[in-house]
């Protein structure tokens, strides 16, 4: 069985990192998802049962799962569900797994701080791919882009917006909004 799941939980034990002998990174660590449910009769939340998983990372997710969790973080996951039979001779059962596909810390618990992969960036600066007139039109909410420039518009903490112009690149003192510029 193959299906793919989302999951919030703790992670319990601490992360180990492996090599294949490939050198494939994997990054394992087992994540217990708690079901809690209101009671409205006594008027207390209640433990309704918590479920074991078992996380497997692989390379560059791996490297950045191993240095950025630690036993006891609250995570959110998205991966591949694998459910495994297994039969040591005295005893049968079955284990459930998750390849990862994403995860990361979840906010609604605390805060994080975000470290770009110099790999990554070095990755992206030296790749051939440049953006055509087509592509325009997935740029992200609130960016407007042209050849050489590009507008995002950021709320202020006034109620009011922000407009941020970079052109060529380089960015210019924000611009502040009117009602003249709203949309609607």
């Amino acid at each position: 069985m193959s299906d793919t799941i989302t999951i919030t939980g703790n992670v319990a034990t601490p992360p180990e990192f492996k090599r294949t002998p490939a050198g494939v990174a994997i990054t394992t660590f087992r994540v217990a998802s708690a079901q809690r449910r209101y009671d409205r009769a006594t008027g207390a939340w209640t433990d309704a049962g918590t479920n074991w998983y078992t996380v497997s990372a692989f390379r560059g997710l791996a490297d950045h799962a191993f240095h950025s969790l630690s036993k006891g973080d609250r995570v959110i996951l998205t991966g591949r569900l694998r459910l495994r039979e297994w039969d040591n001779g005295t005893r049968r059962g079955i284990s459930v797994e998750i390849d990862a596909e994403a995860l990361g810390h979840d906010l609604l618990w605390g805060t994080t701080t975000f470290e770009k992969d110099d790999r990554s960036a070095r990755a992206e600066r030296d790749s051939s791919w440049s953006p055509s007139a087509a592509d325009d039109a997935w740029a992200a909410p609130g960016v407007e882009s042209s050849a050489d420039a590009a507008t995002t518009v950021l709320p202020d903490g006034d109620g009011g917006e922000q407009r941020l112009v970079l052109v060529g690149g380089d960015a210019q003192a924000p611009e502040r909004a009117t009602d003249a510029d709203a949309p609607f």
